[in-house]
């Protein structure tokens, strides 16, 4: 059975036809095959279309090739098509005797490309079913030809081959013939085949603007249609947008246009509502205080249990221009304000504020500006999105992967944008330094005399695809001054060493180091790599350890590799940082960062990496919360770095666990030793301190309910169990600390 059509199919009866072919169509009956292929159904109202002048798509190269495609199906009831997957199709030119084969898929399609103009003989044949064969296909250029072919199982046609014939039939068929026992329907489609219609283009041989396109006036109001009856549950498509849902169209989430009558159809506005409860129970070392209120406490040491809890809210609002799409913006303007309810109960005095009338509680609040910055696209590079843009205001900035080095939301001026087609990304950017709040670690309204410049370019499959390498260069100049924090603890210079000078007072001093780093991370192969080293080298006007000016010298490096199995990531890193052999040459060999905030080696899963420990019986801290190094730095936000220290050594361990698509599984390992132990003896006038600092256990999980980031759920417990040289320094009681954090975003 075979259908022709004598005309170029228009678009319209395209769609049709596709429709036919995708719901399965049969080929018509045997009186339909009958009819003369050029001329409709006998009796039938179809009107007939005559084949006009040649219309193709402005801009549109003619080909000079043809193609063939089809799907091959059974029919198991009436009305009710099979596709036979696994048919073998092959196809003769008669002109050049070249044989193509192809095999049809699961749903029974098969495609010929770039053939030859010409005639074809086809043959479809399939395990269980009788062969069809095609005797001549005539394809044109710039042609497709698309066949339903309709094979008959084996069994059927023995069935009928077996039927009693009666003489005034007359004789049986042919053995040629008896592969004809299928059936196909035929369609055909081409564009123009006038090669030289771009040069030749005149504005008669154009369709009409109306049949290309519908002008409308605002392409985001475009109304969904109602397609149910019934209210339905839960998601489904043509969802109508609503204030409070920001997945659907949200005119507040950058979904459309925040007010395009009167800013135009460019400029959107995209709220971010965040709140975080913050709860951490933990056990760390305390001095009990000569002047503690309870009898028998008189011991150096105290109990050490501490709860804390932070409870913030953070708002942004962001206006910027531009397409919604892949394109920068051309310009944005942000703002972001954060709140801060914070709570800690401990069990000794002197922990909350140096009064021991403080008592052992605290609450406090505060409100900080996190980011208010104007964002200008300066100039398109390339027609690949390839840009330069400045950001001036209070914006955030993280120099690296994982966070080594400068992780902070301060004042600044940056200039960014990518090169190559986004292989090459950077920044050059400065930064003047606000005062931070100490008990939420926000911004003030006051200036602190620190500044930093730096300098960093990714650039995208560095010798290996998928890895992307950085190499940066930063500066850090911290002036430092008389500061106390805003519980009354002296925090700059750090209370430690040669901090008074007798009749002058305290000793102020600046720090210049620069950083020079390289880093990387992405995978090579199966093994996933994260990489980092810096080189800091500068000077100290006066160090209180070293009670002197010092010239600084010092590295650090960091190496993880993981493996991905199924659904579990193996992880094994190592960190280094070095420390200084002699607190009192001249010379700082410990290394210390900007702003550090890394997640590494276990992050929020790691004791050591997340809680602050105070070295008692000075004014500083063994490390701050928040930091992998021991910098015996007064405090990381309003302290000053401090290069005299004793530098670390760590092996890591861990898997990453996805448990299910929205829990996420944390088990980690920690070995850790310092460097040199002459920096902790000089301060805490005690010798020997060995170099074993202990191991460090963690695990935890991650739920998000909605499978998004709008609902985070992380909770966890680690500990330390102290080495020698830690127990030289405190006693050897494990350390635990207990957390619980709830994320919720709009």
């Amino acid at each position: 059975m075979i259908f022709h059509s004598s005309t170029v199919l228009g678009f319209p009866r395209l769609v049709r036809v596709a429709a036919c072919l995708a719901a399965g169509a049969v080929g018509g009956s045997d009186a339909m095959a009958q009819q003369p292929a050029s001329a409709p159904p006998a009796g039938s109202s179809q009107e007939v279309h005559e084949a006009g002048p040649p219309r193709r798509i402005p801009r549109q190269q003619a080909l000079t090739t043809a193609a063939l495609d089809g799907s091959v199906r059974e029919q198991v009831a009436d009305g009710v098509m099979r596709p036979v997957g696994g048919a073998r199709i092959q196809i003769k030119n008669l002109q050049t005797g070249q044989v193509s084969t192809t095999l049809t898929g699961g749903e029974g399609v098969f495609r010929f490309l770039l053939l030859l103009p010409g005639g074809y003989e086809l043959r479809a044949e399939a395990e269980g079913y009788e062969a069809l064969a095609i005797a001549s296909i005539s394809l044109n250029a710039n042609e497709v030809v698309t066949l339903e072919i309709r094979l008959v199982p084996n069994g059927v046609a023995e069935g009928r081959s077996r039927l009693p014939r009666q003489p005034e039939l007359g004789p049986p068929l042919p053995a040629e013939a008896a592969a004809m026992m299928g059936s196909y329907r035929e369609f055909r489609h081409r564009l123009d085949s006038d090669p030289n219609y771009i040069l030749e283009l005149s504005p008669d041989v154009l369709p009409p603007i109306s049949d290309v396109f519908n002008v409308v006036p605002n392409r985001w109001a475009l109304e969904q249609p109602d397609y149910r009856r019934y209210r339905p549950s839960g998601e489904y498509i043509y969802t109508k947008p609503h204030w409070y849902d920001p997945f659907n169209r949200n005119r507040y989430k950058g979904d459309e246009p925040i007010w395009p009558s009167l800013l135009g159809q460019q400029v959107f506005l995209n709220v971010t509502a965040s709140e975080t409860t913050f709860i951490d129970g933990r056990k760390v070392p305390s001095p009990s205080d000569v002047s503690a209120a309870q009898a028998g406490s008189s011991q150096f040491f105290g109990r050490g249990e501490q709860f804390f809890l932070d409870q913030t809210f953070r708002f942004t609002f962001d206006l910027f221009h531009g397409d919604a799409s892949f394109k920068p913006v051309d310009w944005r303007f942000r703002v972001t304000p954060e709140v801060s309810l914070n709570y800690l109960d401990v069990k000794e005095l002197g922990i909350v504020g140096p009064d021991v009338r403080a008592g052992t509680t605290r609450l406090d609040s505060h409100v900080g500006f996190q980011e208010a910055f104007l964002e200008y696209k300066l100039h398109d590079l390339s027609p690949n999105y390839d840009f330069v843009s400045v950001r001036a205001g209070i914006q955030e900035f993280n120099a690296d992967f994982r966070g080594f080095l400068f992780v902070e939301e301060q004042p600044g001026l940056r200039v960014f944008g990518d090169l190559k087609s986004d292989r090459l990304e950077y920044n050059a950017a400065y930064f003047n330094f606000l005062e931070k709040n100490t008990n939420s670690g926000l911004n003030t309204f006051s200036r602190r005399k620190q500044q930093v410049m730096l300098g960093n370019i990714y650039i995208q499959d560095f010798f290996f695809p998928g890895y992307t390498a950085e190499f940066l260069g930063a500066y850090n100049k911290d002036d430092g001054g008389l500061h106390y924090d805003d519980n009354g603890f002296l925090v700059r210079p750090a209370p430690i060493g040669s901090v008074i000078n007798q009749g002058v007072g305290a000793i102020s001093h600046s720090i210049q180091v620069g950083y020079f780093g390289w880093l990387g991370s992405g995978h090579i192969k199966r093994i996933n790599i994260t990489h980092a080293f810096y080189e800091a080298a500068g000077k100290d006007s006066f160090n209180p350890i070293a009670g002197k000016p010092v010239t600084v010298n010092a590295q650090m490096a960091a190496v993880e590799l993981s493996l991905d199995r199924d659904w579990i990531r193996y992880r094994i890193s190592t960190f280094y940082a070095s420390g200084d052999r002699d607190p009192r040459n001249g010379r700082a060999n410990g290394f210390d960062a900007i702003v550090d905030l890394p997640s590494f080696a276990g992050g929020l899963f790691s004791f050591w990496n997340r809680e602050g420990i105070r070295l008692l019986g000075s004014g500083v801290s063994l490390t701050t919360d928040g930091s992998l190094l021991p910098n015996m730095r007064s405090n990381k936000n309003e302290g000053q770095a401090n290069f005299v220290n004793p530098g670390i050594f760590l092996v890591n361990a861990g898997t990453d666990i996805d448990i299910t698509p929205k829990l996420k599984g944390f088990v980690n390992f920690n070995y850790l030793r310092f460097m040199q132990t002459e920096p902790l003896e000089f301060v805490l006038f005690q010798s020997p301190i060995r170099h074993n600092i202990g191991e460090d256990f963690g695990a935890g999980v991650t739920y998000r309910p909605p499978l998004t980031e709008n609902i985070i759920l992380t909770g966890g417990a680690s500990m330390l169990q102290p080495g020698q040289g830690f127990r030289d320094i405190y006693t050897g009681r494990t350390l635990f600390s207990v957390f619980g954090s709830a994320k919720l975003t709009f």
